[in-house]
């Protein structure tokens, strides 16, 4: 008997998410309903195996959660049924559990929320399939999804027709206070639920009383040239090198990143074609002469198939993984500054400002729409403003006093950057 057919006998019990060990019999898999990324799911839950889990992949649209630790797949009847014969065809058993209406998962906190009634959970189907119908990314559908799946579920019992302001802002000061929303995260909230309000006229929500917070104001973080040397240098593997080189070399978003396809390069004109950028917009960006050495050993290693940068179990690398490597090597690189994906190409723009480009041809290698969107940069790179003495160095003292020296201790001195130094 080998140890698999020795495993299999032994009593299994499989973790939900809640952490709750619960009963599973062996090779029976489990159907749960639950939602995710704001979307009706179903959570594949059974026994590891990896012969079943191997046939569970083939069935087209099954899909790993990262988060949940777990395979699903978007919930549609057809699918499901679909799903279902695939398991029988393979003889393998599965039974359908009721949801788990009230326990939610935001932020990595776990709160309990009132039930969704049958009415509001079509209500929410209805309102996602208004979202594909105006063509939102998918990123803004399940954002978007999640705010609207909240605030019903928050609402409790209460008759979908019958939501109002106050039900509104209710839902958004627990929120805001729960789950710690950045003014950012607060207007994309609000947003949600004056696009809910105009799917759903029925509903007593009067738009013109839902306010938006005002805007951040805030400077993009900015990395030094050194600082991205050391960046680099820091990285010792290859493949998160050439993401880097990559997110700071052309200045991509990291969704343009995991998009990013093979057939997009063109070596001869050094240039790459990015495609279903945000806003729908098509954009070209130029290939950075240091990075094609780069490239090419990174390609002759890995040999991804369809996109630059793959999953070792192919398809799309995923975004969160960059960003976990990135603040491990920003550590290792002793840079103490929030480094992530989007603070690369901050440096990007920031750097060409710096080197004399026209603003114009940045806005354009950044796909802004606005020009005004690009001119915060020029905030980061006001060389007149640094070249602008303070009055503090204009002081003269007489040559017996030191003005670096703290004089109530002798041990405490000041160089001349102002970086207090201890003796």
């Amino acid at each position: 008997m080998d140890l698999t057919d020795w495993g299999m006998k032994m009593h299994i019990f499989l973790v939900n998410c809640s952490g709750s060990p619960q009963y599973v019999s062996p090779m029976k898999v489990v159907l749960t309903p639950i939602y995710y990324k704001g979307r009706p799911a179903i959570e594949i839950r059974f026994p590891y195996n990896f012969k079943l889990k191997e046939y569970i992949k083939q069935f087209k649209g099954v899909y790993w959660a990262y988060q949940k630790r777990t395979f699903y797949f978007y919930h549609r009847d057809s699918q499901l049924r679909k799903f279902k014969k695939h398991l029988k065809a393979g003889g393998y058993k599965f039974t359908v559990e009721k949801p788990s209406k009230t326990k939610v998962v935001r932020r990595k906190k776990e709160f309990l929320l009132k039930p969704i009634t049958p009415k509001k959970a079509a209500t929410h189907k209805k309102f996602l399939q208004f979202l594909e119908g105006r063509r939102y990314s998918e990123s803004t559908i399940n954002v978007y999804g999640n705010f609207i799946l909240d605030f019903l579920r928050h609402s409790g019992k209460k008759d979908v027709n019958k939501l109002d302001a106050k039900d509104v802002r209710l839902y958004i000061e627990w929120a805001v206070k729960q789950l710690d929303y950045s003014i950012s995260t607060h207007r994309q909230l609000v947003g949600a639920i004056k696009l809910f309000a105009h799917f759903y006229p029925s509903c007593s929500i009067d738009m013109e009383r839902i306010t938006m917070p005002r805007r951040d104001r805030k400077l993009p973080v900015v990395l030094s040239k050194e600082e991205v040397v050391s960046l680099l240098q820091a990285t010792k593997n290859l493949k998160h090198r050439t993401v880097i080189a990559m997110l700071y070399g052309c200045g991509l978003r990291v969704g343009e990143l995991v998009n990013l396809r093979l057939k997009s390069f063109d070596f001869e004109r050094r240039q790459v074609r990015i495609v279903n950028a945000k806003g729908r917009k098509e954009r070209y960006v130029t290939i950075a002469e240091n990075s094609i050495p780069l490239l090419q050993n990174y390609y002759a290693t890995y040999r991804p198939v369809e996109y630059l940068i793959e999953n070792p179990r192919g398809g799309k690398y995923s975004s969160n993984s960059i960003r976990a490597f990135l603040k491990k090597s920003s550590e290792l690189a002793g840079i103490k500054k929030n480094v992530n994906p989007h603070c690369l190409r901050h440096s990007f723009a920031t750097h060409l400002l710096e080197n004399g480009t026209d603003l114009r041809y940045i806005q354009e290698l950044l796909g802004h729409s606005r020009p005004e969107t690009t001119m915060v940069y020029t905030h980061v790179t006001r060389k007149d403003l640094r070249e602008i003495k303070s009055p503090l160095d204009s002081l003269t003292a007489p040559p017996s006093e030191n003005l670096y020296i703290d004089n109530s201790n002798p041990s405490l001195s000041w160089d001349s950057s102002g970086i207090s130094l201890i003796k």
